[in-house]
């Protein structure tokens, strides 16, 4: 027999970075107002990737490194979901859990902030611009070679301190992500396709599960939003033919109107002196026709040899 959901408590494994809270929160928000007189509790965890701020990611293991701890909480029942933004999980998921249910998507766009107030177009030579992203450093060197454009990595708050207290000339941060915490006012510059597109899955927040926790299942269920569901899909699906981890320079955008789908993706180098581009449009209901064309592509200009040369 199924326990009765008001007697139910949901645990939720969260980073303990602010942004990471606030997403954790939100989610527990939408489960009481889903479920009324549902206790949800937080566990908050420091991962690896929290950890370790001396190295770009792309050296350490990538941003599955911000996934472990809260993983192991999950199999180890110590949680009943994890909360993660979806560019963090692996395009190849840990064995017994799953992620099926991702939010309504925020703002999926790159935002640049600069001291100065300047746009990247308007950014002097030389203009020092910090950014932990290897596929924002590739597009960035790509349209402005002239640029110095190095590594930024700690939490959102201690990137902002960096650049105002003139360590960074500029830097890149996802608009989601300043937009939930309330900091959306310090964006100089949205960067938006066709020109500049944000990594697959930015600004959706996915919910995690153990495999066959039918209970769980139930009461996330309907925090699912269908339409953020297939273009996930489409991204993901891009980035997994493609190998797509931090060492890859990869961007994957999908869009959506009426029973259409529009895909768009790029792979680079790391200096940006090769960035590669396919789109492709056509009905939503082909999703993985359309995904593995866009990734065809980009392999038979080339980006097979990009992925040897950096794996």
């Amino acid at each position: 027999m199924t326990p009765t959901i008001k007697k139910r408590c949901i645990k939720i494994a969260t980073r303990k970075s602010k942004l990471a809270l606030w997403q954790a929160n939100h989610v527990a928000g939408l489960l009481r107002d889903q479920h009324p007189g549902l206790e949800v509790e937080l566990l908050p965890m420091v991962t690896r990737g929290d950890i370790n701020l001396d190295q770009p990611l792309a050296q350490i293991g990538g941003k599955g490194l911000f996934l472990k701890e809260l993983e192991r909480a999950l199999l180890r029942q110590e949680a009943d979901i994890a909360v993660h933004s979806m560019k963090d999980v692996p395009v190849k998921g840990a064995p017994g859990l799953v992620v099926d249910i991702v939010l309504e998507r925020a703002n999926p766009f790159d935002a640049l902030l600069s001291n100065a107030g300047q746009g990247v177009a308007e950014l002097p030579a030389g203009s020092l611009v910090g950014t932990s992203s290897m596929r924002r450093q590739c597009q960035l060197k790509s349209m402005r070679p002239d640029l110095q454009v190095t590594d930024l990595r700690g939490n959102l708050d201690t990137r902002i301190r960096k650049l105002q207290d003139g360590e960074y000339d500029a830097i890149i941060l996802a608009c989601a992500g300043l937009e939930r915490l309330g900091l959306d006012q310090l964006v100089t510059e949205i960067l938006r396709p066709p020109q500049w597109l944000p990594a697959a899955t930015q600004g959706t927040i996915g919910v995690q599960c153990r495999e066959g926790d039918e209970v769980v299942s139930k009461l996330i269920l309907p925090l699912l939003h269908p339409d953020t569901a297939l273009r996930t899909q489409a991204e993901r699906a891009v980035a997994a033919l493609l190998q797509g981890s931090c060492q890859l320079p990869l961007a994957v955008f999908a869009q959506t109107s009426d029973s259409q789908l529009h895909i768009m993706g790029l792979v680079g180098t790391p200096d940006g002196q090769t960035v590669l581009r396919s789109e492709i449009s056509g009905e939503a209901a082909q999703v993985e026709s359309l995904s593995a064309k866009v990734a065809q592509d980009l392999l038979h200009q080339g980006a097979d040899q990009i992925i040897a040369s950096l794996t």
